[in-house]
Order: structure tokens, then sequence, then C-alpha cells
């Protein structure tokens, strides 16, 4: 019975090495959930941009799953409902979401004030899936605009370029009910954006139109503060120091962790040129997508590791990861880490056509 229970605890042991050297990313699972992705179909009939997304052309596009919250299952699910859809043709691409609010209410009514202070709908746009030269555009139910450009994440010491104002962009909201009233009960608020993509250009990069089948990556968020209603008016929910709630946030694709400036978390945007309302592709992860998960793994390791020890690992095995042959997708993959003058660079390639490199500031390589 003694050699018996010996053997079950050998088998055991050898099972649980097995399974925790298959999981690499173990105690980091949060942030290495797949993004969602969505397949945007072409349209020949642009929708009109009045905040009334009941256009034809509109109901002919799928809608996302509803949001979740950033933080994705360590969260619990939004108390109100938040989905978008896409479209897009040679010029633009456009946006529709669907906002549900029993008590619709704005206050900012400048262009480029701090938007999100206030009730918001948000876009984020990186078009070449580096992490860097990205867009944001934010829009309140009073239809102000609060845009920006950022040359690299503010992890990474980029500052916001609040001089980009989307060039030709089209917006409109439309309230499901009476904005700024307190005495009834709404039922939400819609918005509608067209974003040229001439537009998408900032210091020296232009991003290029979309080809057939191009993937985009891009984020949604929708921001919703906590209020109470005093004196006829909505005033946000204070804590017991008097300072605001701090906000929810509602995403399309979970980043796992409070920041939406993580673009490597964002989502999947396929651009299909068959026509809205046909059946359009599938979406297959790219190969190298894949991976590029050893180099955020590898690049998350080593900021922890700086913060640490003040100062980058040398070689993979300080960071714990083992210098040997990855499987991606039953393909041999190397991982290696140089050492250079401002931090490091870290490289996979399967040896063949796959080289993908990322540096200390998180910028993707190809």
């Amino acid at each position: 019975m003694k050699q018996k229970l010996a053997i079950l605890a050998i088998v055991l042991c050898q099972t649980t090495t097995i399974v925790l050297a298959q999981s690499p990313f173990a105690g980091r699972e949060n942030l290495f959930t797949t993004p969602l992705n969505y397949v945007a179909g072409f349209t020949s009939t642009p929708p009109v941009i009045d905040g009334n997304i009941n256009d034809d052309v509109w109901k002919k596009a799928a809608w996302t799953v509803y949001f979740e919250d950033i933080e994705g299952d360590l969260k619990p699910k939004p108390y109100y409902e938040t989905r978008m859809k896409m479209l897009w043709d040679d010029k633009y691409i456009y946006f529709a979401a669907e906002l549900k609010d029993p008590h619709v209410w704005a206050n900012l009514t400048k262009h480029d004030e701090i938007v999100f202070y206030d009730n918001d709908f948000e876009i984020f746009i990186d078009p070449s899936n580096t992490t860097h030269k990205y867009f944001e555009i934010e829009i309140n139910a009073l239809n102000t605009i609060f845009d920006l450009f950022l040359a690299k994440p503010y992890r990474n010491g980029g500052p916001a370029h609040h001089e980009w104002n989307t060039p030709g962009m089209l917006h409109a909201v439309n309230i499901q009910g009476t904005l700024n009233n307190a005495s009834d009960e709404d039922k939400g608020w819609t918005v509608e954006i067209a974003v040229p993509f001439t537009a998408l250009s900032m210091m020296g990069y232009t991003a290029p139109a979309p080809k057939d089948n191009d993937i985009w990556r891009l984020n949604f968020s929708r921001v919703q503060w906590q209020t109470d209603i005093v004196n006829g008016k909505y005033v946000k929910k204070k804590d017991a120091k008097g300072k605001d709630l701090p906000e929810h946030n509602w995403v399309w694709s979970p980043q796992g962790v409070i920041n939406m400036h993580l673009p490597e978390r964002w989502g999947y945007v396929q651009f299909s040129k068959v026509e809205v309302g046909n059946t359009l592709p599938q979406f297959k992860m790219p190969y190298a997508e894949k991976q590029r998960q050893y180099l955020w793994l590898a690049y998350y390791k080593q900021k922890d590791f700086h913060a640490k020890n003040k100062r980058y690992a040398q070689t993979l095995k300080e960071l714990g990861m083992q210098e040997t042959a990855i499987d991606v997708d039953g393909t041999k993959n190397t991982l290696s880490l140089s050492p250079t003058a401002k931090g490091f660079k870290i490289t996979i390639t399967d040896n063949k056509s796959q080289v993908i490199s990322i540096n200390n500031e998180g910028l993707i390589i190809k």
C-alpha cells in the first residue's frame, strides 16, 4: 500500500511539474487573456452622422458583446449595458455606441476639457499595432470631444499631445430621455462618430488606410461615475473624506488592470471589404500575435526586475525564463535578450520569416 502511495505521489508530482511547465504565464493570467475581436464590414452607403444609430446600414452591422469591467472577471458585471458596432469605407471608420443609463448627465462643453470627468464614451486606436503612436477620442452626452495623440504610452514616459484634433471628424449624440433632468428616468444615449483615415496623422506619423483583411488594435471604454441626486441635481458620490468615489471603467475587451493605456491588451479589429450585411470572414488570430505573448511576458518581468534591482536583467535566466526553444502553434521559436545602451531588446524568431522584437520602451519592432 505504501509503495502504491509513493508511486502515486511521484506521478502527481510529475503531472504538476508538467502543468506548471505548460503555463509560463502563471501568476499573470489577467494580462494574458485573449483580447476580443471584431470584423468590420465595408459599406458603400455611409451612415448619416446624427447620433441616431437606426440607419439601415447600421442595422446590418453586428453589435459587440456587452462591455465588461476593465479588470474582467476580477470585478462584478457593469450594472448598465454598453455595446458598439463598426463600419468602414474608403475614407472613414465609423463607430456607433449604445449606452443604457436611467440618468443621463454631462457638464463639460469646451473642446479638450478632460471629458472623462463626466460620464463618457472613449475610443482608442493603434493602427500600427506597435503600442506606440496611437490615438484616443472621448465624447460625453453633450457631444463634447477630448482627443489626443500619444507617441508612446504613459508608462514609457509618453506625454499626451492634446494639439491633435482629429481633423475632419464627424460626431453626434442622441439622448433617449432628457439631459441633466434628475426628476425623470431616461433610457440612455447613443453616439455616432466618423473618423477620416487621413486624420490619423501626427508628429510625422501617418497611419495608412486599411486594406482588405488588415488588422488594427482598438478598444472602447465607458467611464461611469456614481451619483446622488441633491436638490434636483446630479452630484458625484463621495467617500468619508469628501473625495469623489472612483469611476467605473467598462470596456469592450478587458485590460486585466485599471489602465487603458496598455495597447497590447486592446482588441483586434479586422477590416473586410465584404459589404456589410453579407457573410463576413471569420477572424483568425495571427501567428505573430501568439509570438508576441512571450515578448510581453519577458517585458513585464524586466520591468518588475528593474523596479526591484534598479537595473535590467542581462539574461533571460535572471528573469527566471528558460533559454530554450518555445513552441508557438507547433513551430519552434527562440527567445533571446540583448542588453542595449538604454535598456534591452528581446527578440523572438522562428528562424524563418517571423522575427519580432520589443525594447525597454514597449515598442514592438517587426
